[in-house]
Parts: C-alpha cells; sequence; structure tokens
C-alpha cells in the first residue's frame, strides 16, 4: 500500500478519506490517479469541485470528495496551507470524525493518540470482549489507552489495522458484537446507484435538466428527482442558467 510509512500529511488524508468505506483494492488504483491530478493540498484548493468529481468517479460516495476538496479550501485559507496536528483542531474541519482525526495525528504526525476504526475495533473485541454482545466503543477505547505504543503509534496501528484485517477472514466478523455494527447496504436499487448514474452523466453533458435525466436514466422518476435533489442540496450539482452542471 502506497500510503504506508508516508509521512507527507495531505498524501495521508488523501488515503483515509478514500479508505473509508471502500476496498483497498479500489482505492489503490485511485489513490495513485488522485495525487498525479491533485499533487498538492494548494492544487486541490484552487480546483473546481466538479473537477474533483470527476478524479473521485468509481470510488462513490461522492460527498467524500467534496468533504477533501472544502477540507483544503479550509486549510489553506486558514491554516497557512498546513494540516493540523492536533485532533481537537482537525475535529473542527470538514469531513473530519474522530476516526479520521486520530488516523491523520498517528499516521502523518506519528502521534500517541487514541481512537477506533473498523480493524482496530474488530482486534478488541476479539480479544477482551469474546462473550459479550453490544460492545459500545466508549469500552474498547479504556484499552485502547493502556495498550498503545506510545513511542511508535504509527507503527503499532498499523500492525491493528492488519491483524484486524487478518481476523476477519478467520473467524466470524468480531464487529458484529459492536452495538456501533451496521451492515452497509446493497449499492443495486439504492439511492447511492441513482446519484452515481446521474453524476456519471453530468460528467459527459455540459449541461442537464431533469426532463433530459428522465429519459437518459432507466430508473423511475420519482428515484431520480430524489436522489437529484440531494445532489443539488449538498452542493454536488448546482443550477445555473441552462440547465444542471457539475459545480
Amino acid at each position: 500500500m502506497p500510503w504506508r510509512g508516508e509521512k507527507d500529511s495531505y498524501k495521508v488524508l488523501v488515503s483515509e478519506i478514500m479508505l473509508q468505506q471502500t476496498q483497498v483494492s479500489r482505492v489503490l488504483i485511485k489513490y495513485k490517479e488522485f495525487l498525479k491530478a491533485f499533487p498538492t493540498l494548494k492544487k486541490l484548493s484552487k480546483s473546481s469541485l466538479g473537477d474533483v468529481l470527476k478524479a473521485w468517479q468509481g470510488l462513490g460516495y461522492n460527498r467524500r470528495a467534496r468533504f477533501l476538496h472544502t477540507f483544503a479550501k479550509e486549510v489553506v485559507a486558514n491554516h497557512n496551507g498546513k494540516i493540523p496536528q492536533e485532533r481537537e483542531v482537525l475535529l473542527t474541519l470538514p469531513g473530519i470524525g474522530k476516526a479520521t482525526a486520530g488516523s491523520l495525528s498517528a499516521f502523518a504526525f506519528n502521534l500517541p493518540v487514541p481512537f477506533i476504526e473498523t480493524n482496530i475495533r474488530r482486534v478488541y473485541i476479539h480479544h477482551f470482549f469474546k462473550n459479550k454482545a453490544d460492545v459500545t466503543d466508549a469500552e474498547i477505547l479504556p484499552l485502547v489507552v493502556q495498550t498503545l505504543d506510545i513511542v511508535s503509534p504509527r507503527e503499532w496501528y498499523y500492525a491493528l489495522m492488519d491483524y484486524g484485517s487478518v481476523v476477519s477472514k478467520k473467524i466470524v466478523n468480531p464487529n458484529r458484537k459492536s452495538k456501533h455494527y451496521t451492515k452497509q447496504s446493497k449499492f443495486e436499487g439504492s439511492n447511492r446507484e441513482v446519484r452515481g448514474a446521474i453524476l456519471k452523466i453530468a460528467m459527459k453533458e455540459e449541461a442537464l435538466t431533469k426532463v433530459k435525466l428522465i429519459k437518459l436514466l432507466s430508473f423511475e422518476q420519482k428515484r431520480i428527482e430524489t436522489a437529484l435533489a440531494g445532489l443539488l442540496a449538498e452542493g454536488l450539482m448546482v443550477e445555473k442558467k441552462g440547465g444542471i452542471v457539475l459545480p
């Protein structure tokens, strides 16, 4: 994995956002392509969201691309173009939750910050909660704190996450015992599928209308209208004179 051992905080950020809800095999391809198009945080901040969405195509969950784009603009404008090290500051930035803030602090800056993500959660449930259901992250976090390698947190977390990945292939997923466990919904037949189809067409067409979209897509009109309304509300598409376009 090309981001392993990477100390450029921008490249770590890109990998962490991409890896959210996306298989490593897909990220491996898009990670290099994305960094080729946007090699620096400043370059990303000066690009249009439309161009970012085009580069993101194939990863899904396109709002992550918008968060990444907004994050870049915020850091360039208010943090001298340097991604903050402190988790508390990172949490104030667009699209950054507790897990991403912790992983950035640990992987980009080698800071001993406790955090929990899917593979880490899996390891601790497997070893410490074998006979318990509905395990909360609040129960797991003290164990993460107690076992955290404060000298080499980056390497420790890499090992934990690799171990968690192996565990998931050897036994029934321990994360099913987590109170926070939710099974990812199928893409086919979902609203995500319709949104993705709309964006794919928008990347090829200079301007679209609702009528044209309905003609081009095979989904029910109501589903198209609902998905389009969501894309417009989130700023992933905008209405301009002459039609609906990428931002």
